[in-house]
């Protein structure tokens, strides 16, 4: 593991960025939920608007550990 951390802190900043991607949809595949999930969170957002960041920065741990 240390020598796959060692190679890609060697790789330029936008090959890591690639393989962060790619990482990511190896352990998160997009999923038909998933993405219906996002249009109703898009489609809330444009309705009811969202939270000031300043209530996110404020309550993130509350909301992360309820």
């Amino acid at each position: 593991m240390t020598e796959i951390e060692a190679a890609i802190e060697r790789l330029p900043a936008d090959a890591q960025h690639q393989l962060a991607a790619w990482l990511e949809l190896k352990l998160w595949p997009e999923t038909p939920a998933m993405l219906a999930a996002i249009d109703e969170a898009e489609r809330s957002l444009a309705d009811e608007g969202g939270v000031p960041a300043e209530d996110v920065r404020k309550n993130l741990r509350q909301w992360i550990t309820a």
